[in-house]
């Protein structure tokens, strides 16, 4: 069996946690040569590369990422030992590292992910967000247990993970009160000409929303494009146009920005969806957001 050294492997963290091998030194008390060279070491047995420089900086590469993130989880457990020798409390709840992407809507984030804090074991929920494909490479080195996306992984994809689809539902048009009364008479046809807030090109909803004015044959004012979902609603909340969001948090939507529903579209509809590593689910806290997901939690 191969051996690890768990002295480099704690130099090593250490500078990844204090970002340069100076101040690393000065926590650890070795002088920075020695400091250097045993994380050359380290890099030697593993026979990758865990830092590049760029300028004065040393930056992780992805493969330090990853064991960054063991490195963490094995000094964590290693205080844990230590407060049970010491008869303190080592309760620590379990991690749950979601990369969210940028085009999920935020309050269906917290329905869904809301079931993991109310699991009879403790978890602590570390969130991301970001764009798909990013958080997509770093599920691939183990950085997240799960990434939540508003569209399924395509055969183009080269890393190894799967789909696991949670629902979706119907979306609705949401706009400030007077907008709301404006263009509510004779919904859908009333959208003609009328100021809307519209998803950038590249997401699925925006695709979605584009058949469907086709179809009906309207041509709204296009106000602006916003990628994300937050920011779109805040433009929304000032009255700058009517924007689309899921009809399941039309209550949550109408309490935090005042809007109001215009009217709902039901040929329009959003999926969420569950992108892990694994083909079957074996974290118990995504297993319970897959499962409350499937028990109508969306609906």
């Amino acid at each position: 069996m191969e051996w690890l050294n768990y002295h480099h492997l704690l130099y090593f963290y250490t500078v990844a946690r204090e970002g340069s091998v100076t101040r690393a030194s000065k926590v650890l008390r070795l002088a920075q040569p020695t400091l250097s060279g045993q994380i050359r070491k380290l890099e030697e047995s593993l026979d990758e590369k865990l830092f590049v420089r760029e300028g004065r900086r040393l930056v992780l590469t992805d493969v330090g990422k990853m064991v960054y993130r063991y490195a963490e989880e094995i000094f964590s457990i290693g205080r844990e030992m230590q407060d049970a020798l010491r008869g303190r409390p080592t309760n620590r709840p379990a991690r749950l590292l979601v990369g969210i992407s940028d085009a999920v809507p935020k309050l269906v984030c917290h329905r869904l992910l809301r079931t993991a804090l109310e699991l009879e074991d403790p978890v602590e929920l570390v969130l991301h967000e970001g764009k798909t494909n990013d958080l997509i490479a770093a599920l691939a080195l183990q950085e997240y247990d799960m990434v939540l996306t508003d569209a399924p992984l395509g055969p183009p994809v080269r890393v190894r993970a799967f789909n696991h689809h949670l629902g979706g539902c119907h979306v609705g048009i949401f706009g400030e009160p007077k907008l709301a009364r404006k263009y509510r008479r004779n919904f859908p046809a009333s959208l003609d000409g009328a100021p809307v807030l519209l998803p950038t090109p590249n997401t699925t909803l925006r695709h979605s929303l584009d058949v469907w004015f086709e179809s009906i044959d309207v041509r709204p004012e296009q106000v602006a494009e916003i990628e994300d979902t937050a920011l779109m609603k805040v433009f929304g909340q000032d009255g700058t146009g009517m924007f689309a969001a899921p009809i399941i948090v039309a209550d949550e939507i109408k309490r935090t920005h005042g809007v109001h529903l215009v009217g709902a579209v039901d040929s329009v509809r959003e999926d969420f969806y569950a992108i892990t590593v694994e083909r079957r689910i074996t974290h118990p806290a995504v297993a319970a957001i897959a499962n409350a997901a499937r028990e109508g939690i969306l609906d």
